[in-house]
């Protein structure tokens, strides 16, 4: 007899997984990042212009990576399967962290044993080092490692604007994780400067004599007294602004335009006059918005403690705010 033939049940159940498994792609599946076409009149950048410039852009890091450049993953873990830009390494802002709280925010003391981290995974004294996040969903991890390797003493760390999707978009392909790549052995040597950071006594100091623009650069809710990541108070430090890092992003994690982020300064107040000390929770946050601060001119430094280690000091000598009808 002819006619239409019902498939038999292993064959139906192959055709209900491959339907399955094409809604699932489509729900997941973002476009590509638009990019501008490449300007051939852009140059690699040379180490004048990454002295002072700590974010750079897709097209500029593609050629500091193609010119040798030390390559990092800073993107949560979680976020690095199954597949990376080829070369590059996966860090983590917290292995070059102190553990115990509260001062989980605040770099190892110990330069010999950042040395001994830094050098393994292609960290050199006169190499570029290049930095991708996941500035969509990740907490600005790749301003906190560019923020420590500068302040360590390494004065060519840039971060990539967009991310590992708009570095990948200019041209950098992937290759598959499981393949770790063997970094050649660098010979970074820490030497400290002060000039982007501030410790919790300074900070205090500064308070007091109003010579310094504050700036909490965490969520709404949390300036206003909530407590989602373990500080041991809720509040803001007196006087700081609220500017929430992720308003100088566009939806696809690029950075929004320079006069844009100048006027939502400008807007509240912030103009290159006075210094900046921003914070957050734990200083990665912070440590971003210091990075864009700086990249545009300001003189800014993040307290890598933050909130972890204010809020767990004496409440008399280290207040702070609360403040839960504030929009």
């Amino acid at each position: 007899m002819h006619g239409f033939k019902w498939m038999s049940p292993p064959i139906a159940g192959l055709g209900l997984i491959a339907i399955a498994l094409a809604i699932w792609v489509i729900a997941i599946w973002k476009p590509p990042i638009a990019l501008p076409p490449p300007d051939p009149a852009i140059q690699s950048p040379d180490s004048q212009f990454l002295r002072h410039h700590w974010i750079v852009s897709p097209q500029q890091a593609k050629m500091l990576v193609e010119h040798g450049a030390t390559l990092l993953d800073a993107r949560p873990l979680k976020a690095l399967r199954p597949k990376r830009l080829r070369g590059a390494i996966a860090v983590s802002w917290q292995d070059f962290s102190q553990s115990q709280k509260p001062h989980r925010g605040q770099l190892l003391e110990d330069d010999r044993q950042l040395e001994g981290l830094l050098r393994p995974i292609g960290v050199f004294r006169d190499r570029p080092v290049v930095v991708v996040g996941d500035p969509v969903n990740g907490w600005g991890e790749e301003g906190r490692i560019v923020w420590m390797l500068r302040t360590l003493g390494h004065d060519r760390a840039v971060w990539v604007d967009g991310g590992h999707v708009a570095l990948k978009a200019a041209g950098i392909p992937e290759t598959l994780s499981l393949s770790p790549t063997q970094p050649q052995n660098g010979d970074f040597e820490v030497r400290r400067r002060p000039d982007w950071t501030v410790t919790r006594d300074e900070l205090k100091q500064q308070i007091h004599q109003n010579h310094i623009v504050i700036i909490d650069s965490r969520e709404p809710r949390e300036y206003r007294g909530q407590t989602p990541y373990g500080e041991s108070r809720g509040g803001h430090i007196p006087g700081a602004v609220s500017l929430y890092y992720r308003e100088f992003l566009a939806p696809s994690g690029m950075l929004l335009p320079r006069d844009r982020i100048l006027a939502q300064l400008a807007e509240r107040g912030i103009t290159p006059a006075l210094p900046i000390a921003t914070y957050c929770t734990g200083g990665v946050r912070s440590a971003w918005l210091a990075a864009v601060l700086t990249d545009l001119g300001f003189e800014a430094k993040n307290y890598p403690g933050s909130l972890w280690e204010w809020s767990a000091s004496p409440a008399e000598d280290y207040p702070l705010r609360v403040d839960f009808n504030s929009k």
